[in-house]
């Protein structure tokens, strides 16, 4: 909300926001403060992180019911749906899933920008792509192995067509660390992905930071690239 408030250029947005740690019509809320704030510049990255191996962790410190990787998908799915309804319905719904109950839901303000901020969802297992395919605007993988993001992009663009959608219309991207010794290493890696198919790309940045990193990256990764 800070950035949104100090920026008027940067799109935001997080990789990825849980979307188990607060009921859907809530974060749908949380979502359109922050692209009406920024004036319509929201990524809405959003997941259900069930194999993170740190998630059990962060579920019962936050004293919330951690479930399997099935029926967390398949509740990321009920809340994508949600989410879009709020955004853009202009009469109060019901909906009656097996994850997600509402009764006279109404999103109210709508956000800036039309239909709502563009769903990134991330992960590579084949439950989450058909997820994918059914509700996001972009998808996210972790880089690393370019071989397996390739394989794991044309299956998604299976399940598009298997549901009548256009498998472009998905963005596809791309997370890659960014070396800080090496930064060609990473222009390279930007590059391979892009020849792959890919047009979004998330540079990971390690800790400890160097001064001047964002500068540097900008100088060095982004418009060398």
């Amino acid at each position: 909300m800070a950035l949104a408030a100090q920026t008027s250029r940067l799109r935001l947005g997080l990789l990825v926001t849980s979307n188990r740690f607060r009921p859907p019509a809530v974060l749908a809320n949380i979502a359109t403060t922050v692209d009406v704030v920024s004036g319509g510049r929201l990524d809405f990255g959003v997941g259900s992180r069930p194999g993170h191996p740190l998630a059990r962790r962060d579920y019962e410190a936050h004293g919330l019911p951690f479930h399997d990787a099935p029926d967390a998908t398949a509740s990321l799915a009920e809340a994508l749906t949600v989410v879009r309804r709020l955004w853009t319905e202009e009469r109060p719904f019901d909906f009656d899933g097996a994850h997600v109950k509402l009764t006279g839901a109404f999103g109210n303000p709508k956000p800036v920008q039309r239909r709502g901020p563009p769903i990134l969802v991330g992960g590579r297992a084949k439950a989450t792509l058909r997820v994918v395919a059914e509700h996001a605007d972009l998808w996210n993988i972790p880089g690393g192995d370019l071989g397996d993001a390739i394989e794991r992009s044309a299956l998604l663009g299976r399940y598009c067509h298997e549901i009548g959608r256009d498998p472009a219309a998905v963005t596809r991207s791309i997370h890659l660390p960014v070396s800080y010794e090496r930064p060609g290493d990473t222009r390279e890696a930007i590059a391979a992905a892009a020849d792959a198919g890919f047009t979004h790309f998330v540079l990971g940045l390690a800790a400890p930071y160097p001064p001047g990193v964002a500068g540097c990256l900008a100088e060095e990764v982004i418009t060398a690239a």
